[in-house]
């Protein structure tokens, strides 16, 4: 089953023109610059705006096409908005009910005791959302969303109207969306670190056209894209948590290229998490080393490389079938006669936990 989205939009300077197929299942970001046409997109498959000649498959079901549009109030679909955009007359519960008291009892697939629990909210539903911040908000907004039982969640950057401390609150509850519901997520963002930690499939936009779509671990270490060439180039890893290693404060994890120890976290033992190991953080030598600090010392093949600039090189590696960024100096790289097919270690100075 899929998501199948053609849509040829002119807005005079700005012309949107995309044609993808997207899995109808897990978490699809749209990713790319401001102005790029995230929003633009988002809005078409929501059906907030008609535009001639597009066409909309969901799944089995045809949303547009040349003969047929669905309006939007039709659509069996939430929508949540950068602003939380509540209705400031009603109290947080009466948020809640107005779009779930619309969808007849046979089509609703989550109640709103279910909705009001996975992003727990209970505490807020007599208070007025003019008293809440702006992280509460958002949360009772994708609530709200959610009370409508929908086949397609679109999320419209939820996270960029709060702070920092604000989205590191908000976040686990998208990633519990991904978790608990079987519902396909379309979420827009221009933040790479938001896009590792959420998508499972990413579309890469760039001036209204779909520059790559794929599974994120690949999109985001493929070097003929941007998102490998800049400062926060990183490769995101799916791992198992192996052991806990009590008197030195360690978790051990096993991916499929091999081992990797870090700083204790809480998830416990056989549960799934998402790492982002930077590139800058990676550094390549010809023989395993010892005597070092460094705990995490990969074998690796080199799969591919590209110059960044006069001075450094950006390394696409393969632990066993799992692409892992390095960025090196270009020095190094021609001291250590990098090429393709050839075997190194990588060591890893530094590991991020997402999930």
């Amino acid at each position: 089953m899929t998501i199948e989205a053609r849509f040829l939009i002119d807005q005079g300077g700005f012309t949107l023109d995309v044609g993808l197929e997207i899995p109808s299942h897990g978490v699809t970001s749209l990713f790319g610059p401001s102005g790029c046409g995230k929003t633009t997109l988002l809005r078409a498959i929501a059906g907030l705006e008609y535009h001639a000649g597009g066409y909309l498959r969901i799944g089995d079901s045809i949303w547009q096409d040349e003969e047929h549009f669905i309006p939007p109030h039709r659509r069996p679909l939430g929508y949540v908005f950068q602003e939380a955009s509540l209705f400031e007359h009603l109290s947080i519960r009466g948020n809640l009910e107005y779009g779930f008291k619309r969808i007849s009892q046979s089509t609703r697939r989550i109640s709103l005791n279910d909705a009001i629990e996975l992003l727990e909210v209970s505490q807020l539903l007599e208070r007025r959302p003019a008293t809440l911040s702006g992280g509460e908000k958002q949360r009772v907004a994708i609530a709200r969303a959610l009370a409508v039982s929908p086949e397609l969640l679109l999320l419209d950057e939820p996270l960029a109207a709060v702070d920092f401390d604000r989205k590191q609150d908000i976040i686990p509850y998208l990633e519990s969306l991904h978790r608990e519901l079987d519902i396909p997520i379309i979420h827009v963002s221009h933040q790479p670190e938001e896009v590792s930690r959420l998508a499972d499939h990413l579309v890469l936009l760039e001036s209204g056209r779909v520059v790559a779509a794929g599974d994120v671990h690949e999109v985001f270490t493929r070097l003929d894209l941007p998102l490998a060439a800049g400062s926060d180039a990183a490769s995101v890893i799916e791992a198992v948590v192996a052991n806990h290693d009590g008197p030195y404060q360690l978790t051990v994890l096993d991916f499929p290229g091999g081992r990797i120890t870090m700083g204790r976290i809480k998830p416990a033992v056989g549960s799934a998490v998402r790492l982002r190991l930077a590139a800058r953080d990676v550094s390549l030598t010809l023989e395993h080393q010892s005597g070092t600090s460094i705990l995490n010392i990969l074998p690796v093949t080199v799969d591919e490389l590209k110059p960044l600039g006069d001075a450094q090189v950006i390394v696409r590696l393969l632990a066993g079938t799992v692409p892992i960024l390095a960025c090196i100096t270009r020095k190094s790289a021609d001291e250590l006669d990098l090429k393709p097919g050839k075997s190194v270690f990588a060591q890893i100075k530094g590991i991020a936990l997402l999930t």
